[in-house]
């Protein structure tokens, strides 16, 4: 699979997971613009990486930009959301159980 060969959909994310063994799970997003945020509260750790585009994720009450090449852990039961993301961003997210 390449990871750059996805189609951008009208609107939401496209979740496709890549891997899923033991107590990790690798899911590629592809994202378009407009996005409708949604909060996340979840169990397990995540970490996730802009393999294209951009997007201001909202965590907790902090915002943080993440550009092409950049990464941030999110620690389970830690509130999140994407806020907004350049149309056809290609995210990587890592989630560990």
């Amino acid at each position: 699979m390449n990871l750059f060969d996805a189609t951008i959909p009208k609107e939401g994310e496209i979740f496709t997971t890549l891997l899923e063994h033991k107590n990790i799970k690798i899911i590629r997003i592809v994202s378009s613009n407009p996005l409708q945020p949604t909060t996340y509260i979840q169990e397990e750790d995540e970490w996730v990486v802009i393999i294209q585009g951009g997007a201001l994720l909202r965590i907790e009450e902090e915002d943080k930009i993440l550009k092409k090449g950049e990464s941030l852990f999110i620690p389970s039961q830690t509130k999140h959301s994407v806020e907004s993301v350049e149309e056809g961003t290609i995210w990587l997210a890592l989630h560990i159980f």
